[in-house]
């Protein structure tokens, strides 16, 4: 086979896999407690049911696909945000960098914008804790790694560390989200604030009060 049409086949596989995550999406839309079956997405794709399974998989790995075009969408606007930095971040660092105020606030703004298809996803995916474990925590690692090389958090604390306990309080917050514990304005002040006190006890002394000052506005509210 030649490379070109090589190239093609997979554009082509491609597109019929990303219609066929579309086709569950709007079924889930349409009727969020549906039972979602290969046949009803491949009506609904155009395409045969074989080529759901063959391009997804069973049942379950259908939420897990869904989970993987979600941090597929995350990783373009974060990699959009930086983009379009300019000058010192808010977290302090500077232009060109994804900072962890950033990773936190996208990834909970993308559950909500969706919330049928997020709450489904989470619902049914037995994995679904690790959906923070692919893009979110990664670029949160990262961004928090970089706030330490600038100098903002103690030369002694560990980033990666510091990134999972926020991941851990995010998944809760998002559970209990899902669960209808807590509204759309509860789950990203849960997730932020896990955020703003893991970066005040891990601040670098002349950089203390900024980190504090979000969570002593939030106690002055």
């Amino acid at each position: 086979m030649r490379p070109a049409e090589g190239g093609l086949r997979e554009r082509q596989k491609a597109q019929r896999r990303a219609r066929i995550l579309d086709a569950t999406r709007e079924l889930l839309r349409e009727n969020p407690e549906s039972v979602i079956s290969a046949e009803r997405i491949a009506r609904r794709a155009g395409v045969a049911p074989a080529t759901v399974y063959n391009l997804i998989g069973p049942r379950e790995r259908i939420w897990e696909a869904l989970a993987a075009g979600f941090m597929d969408r995350l990783e373009r606007r974060l990699a959009a945000s930086v983009r379009g930095a300019a000058g010192e971040t808010v977290d302090g660092t500077a232009a060109g960098a994804v900072v962890p105020r950033e990773v936190v606030v996208a990834t909970v703004r993308l559950f909500v914008s969706d919330p049928v298809v997020s709450h489904r996803m989470v619902r049914e995916w037995e994995a679904s804790g690790l959906v923070f474990r692919r893009s979110p925590l990664t670029q949160l690692r990262r961004a928090m790694a970089d706030t330490r090389e600038r100098g903002l958090l103690r030369a002694d604390v560990d980033t990666d560390a510091l990134a999972a306990g926020v991941a851990t309080a995010c998944v809760g917050a998002l559970h209990q989200w899902v669960a209808g514990l807590i509204d759309d304005e509860r789950f990203f002040a849960h997730a932020v604030f896990a955020l703003d006190v893991a970066l005040a006890a891990a601040a670098a002394a002349p950089h203390r009060d900024r980190f504090l000052a979000p969570l002593l506005a939030r106690g002055a509210a």
